[in-house]
């Protein structure tokens, strides 16, 4: 069995227009799509307040194989949320005032949460999260897999400072930005993985590159959280069987599923 903790962000998204509201962050999105394996024992690590926000994900995990002992529960707080708006294309977007998230920005890991992530197989931790330097230096001094997703940051001379730290080094990006991956990749050890939105995806390891295109769609519904269903197809994959290139057509099959509906699983 595979120990995997993802962490922090948990939160609801609100779709402006309808006020519906779906659970999902990073760490919930990854969460719910590694606990699909059953080789996978999934941990969160995170934080909610005692609000309706708090019970939609709360709820909306009740029947999922995810362990959600270390979800600290904090008086007084809001969980955190993001107003949601779609374009008429199924794209999300927001607004300057869209995110409410100082419970997540602001955690900083305790001993006991440090001590669950230490006894970890993989973690996945996004960025921009505010403990995210707490996991690096954590994992200088053990031998947990590492996932970091970094979104569309660009700052390629910033990343590359955590990337011997980083076993699975995945950014949302576009071919222009192929060569600074491959060059990466010549340099350290990890997987350096590029979702290409509807152009598919790439992985390089020791200089060697790996292509899936995008499975085509009828109608894209939602794109939410779909990078997260990738990325947990493709790191969970790999782990269970160490083969790149079905890794990333698990991961592909997974975004693929998570364009049909509303929200990110």
């Amino acid at each position: 069995m595979i120990n995997l903790v993802a962490l922090p962000c948990l939160c609801v998204d609100i779709f402006d227009g309808t006020n519906e509201m779906y659970a999902g962050g990073e760490a919930l999105n990854f969460a719910v799509h590694a606990s699909r394996f059953q080789e996978v024992h999934v941990s969160l690590i995170g934080a909610v307040g005692q609000d309706s926000y708090a019970d939609c994900i709360m709820d909306s995990i009740s029947d999922k194989r995810i362990d959600v002992s270390h979800i600290r529960v904090e008086k007084g707080k809001v969980t955190a949320n993001n107003r949601t708006y779609l374009t008429p294309d199924g794209d999300r977007y927001y607004k300057e005032d869209s995110w409410t998230g100082d419970i997540v920005d602001k955690m900083i890991l305790n001993r006991n949460e440090l001590q669950v992530i230490k006894e970890s197989d993989v973690v996945f931790i996004h960025f921009w999260a505010g403990c995210f330097n707490q996991i690096i230096e954590l994992k200088k001094k053990n031998k947990f897999k590492l996932a970091v997703d970094f979104v569309e940051y660009r700052d390629f001379e910033d990343m590359e400072s955590y990337a011997p730290y980083i076993d699975y080094f995945m950014i949302s990006g576009e071919e222009s930005l192929l060569p600074r991956f491959e060059a990466l990749s010549r340099k350290y050890k990890g997987l350096f993985n590029m979702s290409l939105a509807e152009k598919g995806s790439v992985t390089y390891n020791n200089g060697k590159r790996y292509t899936v295109p995008a499975t085509a769609v009828n109608e894209i519904i939602d794109t939410t959280g779909c990078g997260d269903s990738y990325h947990a197809g493709f790191v969970c994959s790999h782990m269970i069987h160490g083969d790149i290139y079905e890794a990333m057509v698990v991961g592909t099959k997974f975004a693929t599923e998570t364009l049909s509906h509303y929200g990110g699983f």
